[in-house]
């Protein structure tokens, strides 16, 4: 379904829970460069240098509340959670939530294309806005805003860790403490073609370490690596003396 245009921004501030004292600095949050490419005397700036800003404000948002969260994160977790929460996929959710495509100033072409639904359009959108935020109300206000906004995505990502690349941290382990890599084997595939269930193991020094289940390789490579994880971490396997 097309989304139809507002030149209406309250619905969005309220949204945000933010009122901009310079509206300027919104409208040009929300201009794309293709209508500032066809209408130059309505719009004198586009967002790419807020969004520029905005990634920037939304790191150093994002390392210092993971950070601040828990004392016992290794800056190895944190970079790899900051990773799961600053991307094209989350900064889309976000736009979704707030409906942004409804409020963006889009030229003749990229309105026909369905650029209110481009992901790519959306989530640099809101790094523009968290840009705008940051020049119109300071650090402060833009970290409020982004705590706020990925409130959900920082307990999934840091409490329960989903999205987390247990994968990654397994093999930096192995690489640090063994100098050699895990080793994963799929031992069992069931379920229709499009229905597939696969279950991993992984080995580290050929010692079972974990097993996990998954709709894809991949996801039950990542299972089973989470649980060699909490293997190690808990003293169930001992690989000091192989």
């Amino acid at each position: 379904m097309p989304v139809s245009f507002s030149e209406n921004t309250e619905g969005l501030d309220k949204s945000l829970g933010y009122v901009f004292k310079d509206k300027r600095l919104l409208a040009e949050a929300l201009t794309h460069k293709s209508f500032h490419n066809e209408n130059p005397s309505q719009a004198k700036g586009y967002n790419e240098r807020l969004e520029f800003l905005g990634d920037s404000v939304l790191g150093l948002a994002i390392s210092e509340i993971l950070f601040s969260k828990d004392p016992q994160l290794s800056e190895s977790e944190m970079s790899k959670m900051k990773s799961c929460l600053v991307n094209e996929n989350v900064l889309y959710g976000i736009a979704e939530k707030l409906s942004v495509g409804k409020f963006l100033k889009l030229g003749k072409g990229e309105e026909l294309s369905g650029g209110r639904l481009k992901k790519s359009i959306l989530s640099d959108a809101v790094e523009a806005i968290l840009g705008a935020v940051f020049l119109d109300g300071g650090y402060n206000a833009a970290y409020g805003l982004i705590e706020a906004l990925l409130r959900d995505n920082l307990h999934s990502v840091v409490y329960l860790k989903e999205d987390y690349d247990f994968k990654s941290e397994l093999q930096e382990r192995c690489q640090a403490g063994f100098e050699l890599l895990p080793a994963y084997r799929i031992v069992k595939q069931e379920g229709e073609e499009h229905q597939k269930v696969f279950t991993a193991e992984v080995y580290i020094k050929d010692v079972f370490c974990g097993r996990g289940k998954g709709k894809s390789k991949k996801e039950a490579q990542q299972s089973a690596a989470k649980e060699a994880i909490k293997k190690l971490d808990g003293g169930a396997v001992d690989l000091s003396t192989r």
